[in-house]
C-alpha cells in the first residue's frame, strides 16, 4: 500500500524545493557575477588604473623629468596602497634613444607576459581568483613623437605592470540592482512553477477526480456506489471517508426504517425484483391505531420496536423481516418450502404473536393480533400479498393465500366503487362539459370550441372520461352522460358567437332515446347552426343507412358534421364520399410529431388535398408547440386545436 501524504507535507515540500532552487540560482548567479568581475570588470578596472599611472608619468615627462624622477613617482604610487604594486618597463624603442636600463631588459627577456605586452597585447593574469596582475602596453601616439623621435605611431613605448587583490574591484551599482531584479524574477517564476506543478498534481487533479467520481455516482442514481480514488493525499482520503460515511448514512436511511432498524419497503421491492423469492407474507397489526389513540404515539413506537424484535426471534433470519409502513411488516422466504409448510408457519406466527404480551412501560402491557396476506412465486408478490391481506381482513381470517380469483374480486371491487362514484356524480350534477378552443390556423384566432366531458370529484378536481366511460357503457349509464353534455352545451352556447363541437358515437345515433333527445333540443332552440356533431368511433359503421339518415336530418337544422380521428384507412375515405361531412379531424397521432416526422407530413398533406377537393374543412388536433403549429400552417390545415392554444376549461373567451 502506497504511503499517504498531506497538504502540510506538500506545502513544506514546495517551500523546500522553491528555496533550494532559488538559493541554487542565487549561488550560481553569484559565481557567474564573480567570474564576470574577474574576467571583465577586473580587466576594465585594471586598464583604468594603468591609464591613470600612464597619465601621471606622461605629465612628469612633459615637464622634462628624468628617469630618477619617474622612478620616484612610481615609488610614491606603490606607497599609496601596500597591496597594490606598479612597475613600468621601457621598450627597446625607448632604450635605443634614451639608453637601456638593465632591469627593463631582463624583464623583457625573462617575462613572457611583458614580452606580449611589448608586442602590443594587453595581458591579464588572475592568480587563484584572489590577485590580479595586468600588463598594459603604452602605444605611441602622434604627440609622443616629439620626444620619441625614433618611434612611429603605433609602436609600443613601454609596459605598465599593475597588480592588486580582487577584493579591490569596483562592481557597478547598476549591475547589483540588475542582479536583484533578475533574482526576484527567477524566484517568482520558480515559486509559480513549483506551486502550479505541485498543486495541480496533489490538489487540483485529486479534487477533479473526486468531483468526477461524485458526478458518476449522481448520474447513475445508484446509492450503493462509493467514492474510490487512488490519490495518496490524507485530506482527500479523509474527505472520501467522510463522503462515503455520508453515503452509508443516506443508504441506511434510504433502505432502513429509522424506528425499528428493519429494512424498509424500498429494500423489499429491490429484493423482489431479483425474482428469487418463493414466499412473501405481509403482517398487519390489527387495530393498531386504537393503541396509539389510547396510550399515545410514544407508547405505540415502543410496541412497534418490541414487535419487530419479536418477529426476528420467530423468523430466525437476519434479513427476512421488513417494515413496510406504520403497523405493517413483511417477511420473505427463499428457502425450499412447500405451500403447506408455509401455511403452518403463518399459523404459528399468528398464534405466537397472539400469546405474547408487549410492554408499554413497567406497569402496563398489551396483547396484539395480526392479519397475514400471503403470496408465492416470483412475480407481483407484493401486490398479490396486499390483495390477500385486505381480503383476509374483510373476511376476518388470520391469514389468506393469494389466488387468481382474488384479483377478479379486486377488479369487481374497483368497478363497484367507480359505479357508485359515477351514479353519485350524476345525481349531484357533477358531470360537466369543459371547452377547448379551436383556432383558424392562419390567424390563430378562436373560431369555435370542442365540448369535453369531465367528472368533478369530492375535492373539486376534474376526472377525464377515460377512467369511467367504458364502465358507464357496461352499466347503461353512457347515454345518460351524453344527454347531460348535449343539454349543458346547448344552453352554454345559445347566446355565444362561436361554433361548438359535441362528441357523439354511432351508438348514440342508433339509440332511440338519444335520437329523440337531440331532435327535441334542436326543435326547442335555434342553436342548430352553431352545433357540430363530431362522430367518434366511425371506423367500420355497420348501420350505415341509419347514420346517413341521422346526418341528413340534423343538417336541416343547420348542424354540421365532423369525423373524429380521421386516418388513412380505405373505409374512412369511402365514408367521406357518402356521409357528406363538413369537417374531418386529422388523427392526433399524426399531428403531435409532424414537425419532424416526414411520413406524418406526407399523409397529412394527402388528407388535406383530398379534403379540399371534396370541399371539406380540416382540423389538426394535438397541436402542442410552435413548431407543430408552423408545420400545420405550412400544410394548409384549416383549423388547429391543442394545448398550444389552450387547455380544456370551463371558461370561454368573450369576443
Amino acid at each position: 500500500m502506497s504511503q499517504k501524504t498531506s497538504y502540510t507535507k506538500i506545502a513544506a515540500k514546495i517551500i523546500f524545493i522553491t528555496m533550494f532552487l532559488t538559493l541554487s540560482a542565487a549561488y550560481f548567479y553569484g559565481e557567474y557575477m564573480k567570474r564576470e568581475a574577474i574576467s571583465n570588470l577586473a580587466h576594465v578596472d585594471a586598464r583604468k588604473t594603468s591609464m591613470l599611472v600612464f597619465e601621471a608619468l606622461y605629465s612628469a615627462m612633459q615637464r622634462g623629468w628624468n628617469k630618477d624622477d619617474l622612478h620616484e613617482i612610481i615609488s610614491r604610487l606603490n606607497g599609496v596602497d601596500e597591496r597594490m604594486k606598479v612597475n613600468v618597463y621601457r621598450s627597446e624603442v625607448v632604450a635605443g634613444l634614451f639608453g637601456e636600463i638593465e632591469k627593463d631588459r631582463l624583464a623583457r627577456e625573462s617575462n613572457q607576459d611583458i614580452a606580449k605586452a611589448i608586442r602590443g597585447e594587453e595581458v591579464l593574469n588572475i592568480a587563484d581568483s584572489k590577485f590580479i596582475e595586468y600588463y598594459f602596453p603604452v602605444i605611441a601616439k602622434s604627440n609622443c613623437l616629439r620626444c620619441h623621435t625614433n618611434a612611429q605611431v603605433g609602436d609600443v613605448l613601454g609596459v605598465i605592470d599593475v597588480s592588486y587583490p580582487i577584493d579591490d574591484l569596483k562592481i557597478s551599482l547598476t549591475e547589483m540592482i540588475n542582479f536583484f531584479i533578475i533574482f526576484i524574477v527567477i524566484f517568482s517564476f520558480v515559486v509559480f512553477v513549483a506551486i502550479f506543478i505541485e498543486l495541480n498534481q496533489y490538489l487540483i487533479k485529486p479534487i477533479k477526480n473526486f468531483s468526477n467520481v461524485i458526478k458518476n455516482i449522481t448520474a447513475s442514481q445508484d446509492i450503493k456506489k462509493r467514492v474510490e480514488v487512488n490519490d495518496n493525499i490524507e485530506e482527500i482520503d479523509s474527505i472520501k471517508d467522510i463522503f462515503n460515511s455520508m453515503l452509508d448514512s443516506i443508504e441506511h436511511q434510504f433502505y432502513f426504517d429509522s424506528l425499528t432498524g428493519l429494512e424498509n419497503r424500498r429494500k423489499l421491492t429491490e429484493k423482489l425484483e431479483e425474482k428469487k423469492v418463493l414466499f412473501l407474507m405481509i403482517i398487519n397489526i390489527d387495530a393498531f391505531q386504537e393503541i396509539n389513540d389510547l396510550y399515545g404515539d410514544q407508547a405505540g413506537d415502543t410496541i412497534l420496536k418490541e414487535f419487530a424484535l419479536y418477529l426476528k426471534e420467530l423468523v430466525h433470519q437476519e434479513e427476512g423481516i421488513y417494515r413496510l409502513h406504520s403497523d405493517e411488516f413483511a417477511h420473505v422466504c427463499s428457502q425450499e418450502m412447500d405451500l403447506n409448510e408455509f401455511k403452518i408457519f403463518a399459523s404459528y406466527l399468528s398464534e405466537k404473536i397472539g400469546q405474547k404480551s408487549f410492554n408499554i412501560d413497567n406497569k402496563s402491557e398489551v396483547n396484539l393480533s395480526v392479519t397475514i396476506g400471503i403470496s408465492y412465486g416470483n412475480d407481483q408478490l407484493l401486490m398479490n400479498a396486499d390483495i390477500a391481506l385486505k381480503l383476509a381482513k374483510k373476511s376476518k381470517k388470520h391469514f389468506l393465500i393469494y389466488d387468481d380469483s382474488m384479483a377478479m374480486a379486486k377488479e369487481y371491487e374497483k368497478n363497484f366503487e367507480w359505479t357508485k362514484r359515477l351514479k353519485k356524480a350524476i345525481e349531484e350534477d357533477k358531470i360537466i362539459p369543459v371547452f377547448q378552443p379551436i383556432v383558424d390556423t392562419k390567424t390563430e384566432q378562436i373560431v369555435k370550441y370542442e365540448a369535453l366531458m369531465r367528472m368533478v370529484d369530492d375535492q373539486g378536481g376534474l376526472i377525464a372520461p377515460i377512467h369511467f366511460l367504458e364502465l358507464a357503457k357496461k352499466n347503461k349509464l353512457y347515454h345518460q352522460l351524453t344527454k347531460i353534455i348535449i343539454d349543458k352545451t346547448f344552453k352554454r352556447f345559445e347566446y355565444l358567437p362561436y361554433l361548438v363541437s359535441i362528441n357523439i358515437s354511432v351508438e348514440d345515433i342508433l339509440n332511440k332515446e338519444i335520437h329523440h333527445f337531440i331532435f327535441s333540443k334542436l326543435e326547442e332552440s335555434s342553436i342548430g347552426k352553431k352545433i357540430v356533431f363530431e362522430i367518434i368511433e366511425s371506423e367500420g359503421i355497420e348501420n350505415f343507412d341509419q347514420v346517413l339518415e341521422f346526418i341528413e336530418s340534423v343538417k336541416k337544422y343547420g348542424v354540421k358534421i365532423s369525423i373524429d380521428d380521421f386516418g388513412t384507412g380505405y373505409s374512412n375515405f369511402e365514408y367521406l364520399m357518402k356521409l357528406k361531412v363538413d369537417y374531418i379531424k386529422i388523427d392526433g397521432s399524426m399531428i403531435k410529431n409532424i414537425d419532424n416526422d416526414q411520413n406524418s407530413q406526407i399523409i397529412t398533406k394527402s388528407i388535406v388535398n383530398f379534403a379540399k377537393s371534396m370541399n371539406i374543412k380540416t382540423v389538426a388536433e394535438f397541436v402542442h408547440s410552435k413548431n407543430v403549429c408552423e408545420k400545420v400552417k405550412e400544410l394548409d390545415v384549416d383549423f388547429s386545436q391543442g394545448y398550444y392554444f389552450g387547455e380544456p376549461s370551463e371558461t370561454i373567451s368573450q369576443k
